[in-house]
């Protein structure tokens, strides 16, 4: 009996440790990001993208946060930008389909949380600081964020369109994630 107690007991330690599994619902959710162009700017949007998260919010030390976008779902409602965007001068879906975040930490921070992880656009890969908030209601939880990019660090936008004076530099990108505990 007393193999079984303990037995018990060290299962339910080992799954209180687990981060919780989260199901991202991308059709509740947004991945948008801002740029300039000519001075005025325009919003877009991602249609097409995936999040693999694993977080228990009292824990975030333990959290994993994969997201993968499928760039060539970018559209700005402009015909002339959405059909630029996915050629060779800018995210070159034929060679780089996907942008990819990885999580390396998360922590607490005063408004919530960042997460530190890899950025992979246009094969590139740089380090970024990824503030959110997070509500959690039962099994449904809500992730809000924003991080400011320079997108001639990827190498977004070659040729006539690398030094900014038609296209501006910094793209904001925001995102707005509704996802439902999935263990």
């Amino acid at each position: 009996m007393k193999f079984a107690t303990a037995l018990g007991l060290a299962l339910l330690t080992a799954s209180a440790a687990r981060a919780a599994e989260w199901k991202v619902s991308p059709a509740d959710s947004a991945l948008a990001f801002t740029g300039t162009q000519t001075g005025a700017n325009f919003t877009g949007r991602f249609s097409r993208f995936d999040a693999q998260i694993s977080l228990d919010p009292d824990k975030p030390d333990d959290a994993r946060i994969v997201v993968t976008v499928d760039v060539a779902s970018a559209a700005t409602g402009d015909k002339q930008r959405d059909t630029a965007l996915p050629g060779q001068e800018w995210f070159d879906v034929a060679h780089f389909p996907q942008a990819r975040f990885e999580s390396r930490r998360v922590t607490r921070a005063a408004n919530g949380y960042e997460a530190v992880g890899d950025l992979t656009l246009r094969g590139v890969t740089k380090e970024i600081h990824l503030p959110f908030t997070l509500e959690i209601d039962g099994r449904k939880a809500h992730a809000k964020g924003h991080v400011d990019l320079k997108r001639d660090l990827f190498g977004v936008g070659q040729g006539d369109w690398a030094s900014g004076d038609w296209v501006g530099l910094d793209v904001a990108v925001d995102f707005d994630l509704k996802a439902e505990r999935a263990d």
